[in-house]
């Protein structure tokens, strides 16, 4: 099987009697409740969490929470993380790169390619994806219609939200936009989106989404290369006001601003509460390429900007190789952008969360059950070499990636005692 077709992995003989698989069933899940037995904390501590209804019900010492009716999850050698959330997604386009002629954009094409996009990265560790969905035009609201359905697909697996991303909303052509727009957001479109920097009117546009957010109570989630200092200071005064909030992203053109007009934007940005979404991995297809740089993050996060970081293109035309992996996105930002480990992975999870408009996970009694068990014992290691990985959302696992390394056998592997990456024996 291609690793572009997820797959559902079977149960874990270690995950003892009744243990919760992606096939299992959610209701007996959070009635039974999960026990997750000796898993690292980042705080060093080894622990056991009990989960049930969908959320942390305790952690304590290893041992402490022994329960012969939980269903099991032996997560020794794991270290136990809130769930990494993907903040900026393409469902619409996503496994496109490799196709032969145009791209089909009928709904039964778009709905498989963004039911296996967030499928793959629920594999990684998202547990919520928000995806920018291309209206208007001779597709007309047919992608949006095919992914809100590919979000009724996945309920119960991961959380998919829909951004409406209309192309134009000024002018003569742009009253069509503004329709499909208003029509996407009655379909079920959760988010407003768009790039102003592609319209006539900039500041027009920008003016049409936030009445039509402000009208529905709508969070705003814009493209912009953010390369206008006079355009992204008005975006800052017209954004101030509005809730739950203005998102923009990836703001690459930042980082090409002299010195002091990238500090002048951040603080503008800040102070209009404007949050930022950088995709490290790369860019997108929605905006014309200008230079592959990320936003500069230690810059925005310094003037108090709210930054969370993405995957953006997942193999189509914006990366054909991308590969919408949160945590690939926090190592570029630990190994590229000068962000401690945990400020790279907090990007990725608490930050992109709440970008996401999502309640706050800590691994602690009543937070949400979302998270994500990665083999090795620090977030540094865990970005390295983050291959095996356990996926648990509303408390039941969802998905599971193993992966194994052996050496061939010689005296110098032995010697050494080189590190495995799995073991023989089953395990999760």
């Amino acid at each position: 099987m291609s690793d572009s077709q997820p797959q559902q992995p079977s149960h874990s003989p270690r995950s003892g009697r009744g243990g919760e698989g992606c096939g299992g069933n959610a209701a007996a899940a959070e009635s039974t409740g999960l026990l997750l037995a000796g898993a690292r904390l980042t705080d060093g501590r080894t622990v056991d969490v009990r989960l049930g209804g969908g959320r942390i019900q305790a952690v304590g010492t290893a041992g402490s929470l022994a329960a012969p009716a939980l269903s099991r999850v032996d997560l020794g050698g794991y270290l136990l993380l809130p769930a990494p959330a993907e903040p900026h997604a393409h469902g619409d386009t996503a496994l496109t790169a490799d196709g032969e002629g145009p791209v089909s954009y009928t709904p039964d094409e778009v709905q498989r390619r963004a039911t296996e996009a967030a499928l793959l990265q629920l594999g990684h560790g998202a547990t919520a994806v928000r995806s920018h969905v291309r209206i208007g035009d001779v597709h007309g609201l047919g992608p949006m219609e095919a992914v809100l359905q590919a979000r009724r697909s996945l309920r119960g697996l991961t959380d998919l939200t829909a951004v409406a991303v209309p192309r134009l909303l000024t002018g003569v052509a742009g009253a069509d936009g503004l329709a499909r727009l208003r029509d996407a957001v009655k379909m079920g479109a959760a988010v407003i989106g768009g790039c102003p920097d592609l319209d006539p009117d900039p500041t027009g546009f920008l003016e049409a989404v936030l009445e039509l957010a402000a009208e529905h109570g709508c969070p705003v989630d814009l493209h912009t290369d953010g390369d206008d200092p006079a355009r992204l200071a008005r975006l800052a005064a017209m954004s101030g006001g509005l809730r739950p909030g203005v998102t923009i992203g990836p703001c690459g053109g930042l980082s090409r601003l002299p010195l002091e007009a990238a500090h002048r934007a951040a603080d503008q940005l800040a102070a209009a509460g404007v949050r930022v979404t950088c995709l490290p991995q790369g860019d997108c297809a929605a905006l014309e390429r200008r230079g592959l740089r990320t936003a500069p993050v230690r810059l925005l996060r310094a003037a108090g900007v709210r930054v969370a970081a993405g995957s953006g293109a997942l193999r189509d035309a914006g990366n054909p190789v991308g590969r919408g992996d949160p945590l690939e996105a926090a190592y570029l930002l630990a190994s590229q952008g000068g962000l401690r480990p945990t400020e790279a992975y907090a990007s990725v999870s608490a930050a992109a969360r709440e970008a996401m408009g999502l309640p706050e996970v800590r691994v602690e009694a009543g937070f949400p059950a979302e998270l994500l068990a990665v083999r090795g014992d620090r977030i540094a290691g865990v970005l390295s070499l983050a291959y095996s990985r356990i996926v648990i959302h509303r408390g039941r696992v969802v998905a599971r990636t193993s992966a194994v390394r052996e050496y061939c056998d010689s005296a110098v592997a032995v010697a050494l005692d080189l590190p495995r990456q799995g073991r023989m024996e089953p395990g999760p």
